[in-house]
């Protein structure tokens, strides 16, 4: 398995510099495979759904469809799959961000009844509550 960076999936999905974009596409769709498969951690996916959101503007419900497509992919492996898949079915329903989303669902997975926040935008996600 070899870990990827935010800055490799940046720069495969967006494909906007020339000497990057094509050492990412090349890391990815050359190098990776089932046998040794590319990890996305969760602080990457976070990172990434980050910097499409706010460097990029993409729209959250595109970020989460090309994270979808990655996770399709049987030579990219991503930390806690479950929960960010959730997390992107968050996103595309409207609910609330990528990152609260998964902050919910892992919280969840680990047992918490709730997570407690003063953010009254996370409260639309399952498992919040106002503290």
């Amino acid at each position: 398995m070899i870990g990827l960076d935010t800055n490799v999936l940046i720069r495969y999905l967006v494909q906007d510099d020339p000497v990057q974009s094509p050492k990412a596409t090349a890391i990815l769709e050359k190098h990776l495979s089932e046998e040794t498969p590319g990890l996305v951690s969760v602080v990457v996916a976070v990172e990434t759904f980050w910097v499409l959101e706010s460097y990029y503007d993409f729209a959250g419900f595109d970020i989460a469809a090309a994270l979808e497509r990655l996770l399709a992919a049987n030579y990219i492996v991503f930390e806690d799959e479950q929960e960010v898949f959730g997390a992107m079915a968050v996103v595309q329903a409207g609910l609330g961000d990528f990152a609260d989303a998964l902050i919910a669902a892992l919280a969840s997975r680990a047992g918490c009844s709730q997570t407690v926040t003063f953010d009254r935008k996370a409260l639309r996600i399952p498992g919040f509550a106002l503290a």
